[in-house]
């Protein structure tokens, strides 16, 4: 008789606890060396009460998201919903409920099925703001508080692609031509307070998240960049294709070169544009990467390579002494936001007031998608937990569960 998902987790588990017995450090020395090698320990020699910490993904198993596991047929019952809202990239059959305990950049747990490659949704955000603080330590991109009009170049897009005005002919179009979008900033768009208006790969801004008077839809005033927040997969895919217009280069190609080469990452993860997200970039055909996953594709990615994120930015961009990102574009990152001080760049996530996760310390922030899709930090503890395709509503209860486990040891929450 096959496993079931309960009882592979739970046997995963159990193999864990018998693992070679190891003192942990006082602080991180380990770093896992490339995929698939990442050492396991004892959860007990961890310093866990590893029955506390079975129950934890007990709760986290029994709390598996209710939407359906094949995605596309989720996405027809929610977003697909909305106007303009067909899939336009890829999605998977997901994994159960899956997860990750790294404590001090060992594994003492892992759950379900943590290898499955799946869609992330918007932690994707996450990677493409990577790419664009990789260009901003290089000097190409002076500032963020710098408009983004001085970077990009008139690209050819298709009928219908650009701003208000510009949605005929062959033309070439100019994105941060209006009197709104030429006060854009890169902050602006890190911070998803610019209110770009325009449509980009056939989706109006206006049709992600629709208010629900359609007279509204392309008619309201525009907020002052910088002032309101608003969460649009539309202008985080600008941001995408503003960051490949800089980079001249695919933004997947700059992502394994510059960070998931160097932090180990497995061959697995892909990262998806739209089936019509093409440009013409120095003469190549160029696929604009998702930044959202909203319509499908975006970063398809498993939850080991998921959790060395968390790990690259618990140490502020440092992998095993080696600088990937700068601690100042880290910084910058976890900076709240003037309008909305639970969120920085994209996509973090900031536990300010212990708003978001009241069982964890403020000092801690998330990468977070839908599904859930959460990549938790937490500095003070040396813990990076990632949880897959669980109730939002749970995941609070999953990380004070793994407190508990940690007994003592648990840095004041």
């Amino acid at each position: 008789m096959n496993p079931t998902p309960r009882s592979r987790s739970l046997l995963t588990f159990a193999l864990l606890l018998a693992a070679p017995f190891a003192s942990p450090a006082g602080a991180q020395t380990y770093w896992p060396d490339r995929h698939p090698n990442w050492e396991r320990r004892d959860p007990t020699a961890a310093g866990f009460d590893a029955e506390l910490l079975r129950a934890a993904i007990e709760y986290a198993i029994a709390s598996e998201s209710e939407s359906p596991r094949d995605l596309e047929l989720n996405h027809d019952r929610t977003f697909g919903r909305e106007p303009r809202g067909e899939a336009i990239g890829p999605f998977t059959v997901r994994a159960p409920q899956s997860g990750l305990v790294i404590h001090r950049g060992y594994i003492v747990a892992e759950w379900g099925d943590p290898e499955k490659v799946d869609n992330t949704f918007s932690v994707a955000k996450t990677f493409l703001s990577t790419t664009v603080g990789l260009a901003y330590d290089r000097g190409m991109i002076a500032s963020v508080d710098d408009r983004v009009r001085s970077y990009v170049p008139p690209i050819e897009l298709a009928e219908g692609d650009g701003e208000p005005g510009d949605e005929h002919g062959r033309r070439v179009k100019l994105l941060f031509e209006s009197e709104h979008n030429r006060k854009i900033t890169w902050d602006h768009l890190l911070r998803q307070t610019s209110d770009w208006e325009g449509t980009l790969w056939g989706k109006p801004e206006w049709a992600d998240r629709p208010d629900r008077d359609p007279t509204t839809w392309g008619t309201r005033p525009r907020n002052e960049p910088g002032s309101v927040f608003e969460y649009n997969d539309t202008r985080v895919n600008l941001l995408g294709l503003v960051a490949t217009s800089v980079w001249r280069r695919p933004l997947p190609e700059v992502l394994r070169d510059h960070v998931m080469d160097p932090i180990g990452a497995s061959p697995t993860w892909r990262w998806h544009g739209y089936d019509n997200s093409w440009i013409i970039l120095d003469g190549t055909m160029v696929q604009a990467i998702s930044g959202g996953s909203h319509w499908g594709g975006g970063m398809l990615i498993n939850a080991y390579d998921l959790a060395r994120l968390g790990l690259l930015t618990l140490h502020k961009g440092e992998w095993n002494g080696q600088r990937i990102l700068s601690e100042a574009w880290v910084d910058l990152s976890l900076t709240p936001g003037e309008v909305n001080p639970a969120y920085g760049f994209m996509n973090y996530y900031l536990n300010t007031g212990r708003a978001g996760y009241p069982s964890a310390p403020e000092n801690t922030w998330t990468h977070t998608g839908a599904g859930s899709n959460l990549v938790y930090v937490d500095p003070a503890n040396e813990l990076v937990v990632v949880a897959r395709w669980i109730q939002g509503g749970a995941f609070d209860g999953l990380l004070s569960r793994i407190f508990d486990a940690m007994g003592p040891m648990a840095a004041h929450r």
